[in-house]
């Protein structure tokens, strides 16, 4: 007998076609991977289905993929992961959609099918810089809208770019170059003088 997730794979297999990649059962959960040009319409078929009927769309983050389990990733760089949850059914599942383009990863918003996802995308635009293509007001919501670059990227120095303050004198917050000296900070454990004999 199949378990609730091969049933799950095997529907939302047949229900989509085409637009399903590749759809993979790991640890009791079903992730499917979706082109980016098919994400409306694949996202709309999730919730309108009656077979599917994935009515939430619970999270939505960025992943950058470029040193994947500490190796280098071979393909698109950026990614969207959506979680959706049917509440008919009470299943979960998880959708992956790969950006086209690592210089400018793009991929359409599913606000207009689900307004949850909002600030998610919002918050995937501020720390990794995919631009939801047709989101009414995609704009920074974590970092300050002077904020330079994008922070969960792997490539985004540690110390940042530009730190900011309060200046008297001027009485306003100002933006400077970052001040502190780079540095490697080594356990105390393992440092040399705990070597000594």
């Amino acid at each position: 007998m199949a378990s609730r997730m091969e049933v799950l794979k095997s529907a939302v297999e047949r229900v989509l076609g085409d637009k399903v990649v590749s759809a993979k059962i790991a640890l009791g959960e079903l992730t499917i991977v979706c082109k980016s040009v098919n994400v409306t319409e694949a996202m709309t078929t999730l919730r309108d289905h009656p077979e599917l009927a994935f009515e939430q769309c619970i999270d939505v983050c960025g992943m950058d993929y470029s040193t994947y389990q500490d190796q280098p990733q071979d393909g698109p760089r950026f990614a969207v992961v959506y979680h959706l949850l049917s509440l008919t059914h009470n299943t979960r599942l998880r959708v992956r959609v790969f950006a086209e383009d690592d210089d400018f990863p793009v991929v359409p918003s599913v606000v207009e099918i689900w307004n949850t996802a909002n600030w998610f995308e919002r918050e995937a635009f501020d720390l990794f810089g995919i631009i939801f293509e047709g989101h009414p007001d995609l704009r920074r919501i974590l970092t300050d809208y002077g904020f330079v670059g994008h922070p969960f990227r792997k490539d985004f120095p540690l110390s940042g770019h530009v730190e900011m303050r309060y200046d008297a004198a001027q009485q306003r917050v100002i933006y400077q170059p970052v001040t502190i000296e780079p540095r490697e900070i080594t356990p105390r454990i393992i440092r040399e003088e705990n070597y000594g004999g």
